[in-house]
């Protein structure tokens, strides 16, 4: 018997999860949610949104990697956070679990002399990378 996997999740539980994303970013440095903003290819008001306990929309699970990567979650801040969505959302992470693992490589790339503009380069290299990855996701489920 296959099983059953419930179209509807604890709807507290969403606001508890956002809780937890709201906490972590109010504590994180200034300029943390714009680079998570840049970091998902999304407007800085989009994590305004995902981040509010009082918006009922859900974080996409394909973000959730992303988020706790340019966050820095604590593995026990991690934990809650993604006890709280398997509750919101009941089967969305077995979906992003699927999915290949990633790797990080290392890219050199010359000093321009400028701290603003050295972080503008390395985020560029960072989304054009997560597009690329994208593309070929994408590219390889219509195959």
């Amino acid at each position: 018997m296959a099983e059953t996997i419930p179209l509807r999740g604890d709807p507290s539980a969403l606001t508890e999860y956002k809780k937890i994303l709201k906490q972590v970013l109010d504590i994180r440095p200034s300029g943390t949610r714009q680079r998570l903003a840049t970091a998902l290819g999304k407007n800085r008001s989009f994590i305004s949104q995902i981040a509010n306990p009082a918006y009922p929309m859900p974080i996409p699970a394909t973000h959730l990697d992303t988020l706790f990567d340019v966050c820095h979650f604590s593995d026990k801040e991690k934990r809650k956070f993604l006890d709280r969505y398997q509750q919101a959302h009941p089967g969305r992470l077995r979906l992003v679990s699927s999915q290949a693992a990633m790797r990080r490589i290392t890219v050199e790339l010359p000093d321009l002399g400028d701290a603003t503009r050295n972080q503008m380069l390395e985020t560029l290299f960072e989304i054009m990378a997560r597009h690329l990855v994208r593309i070929l996701d994408d590219s390889e489920s219509k195959s």
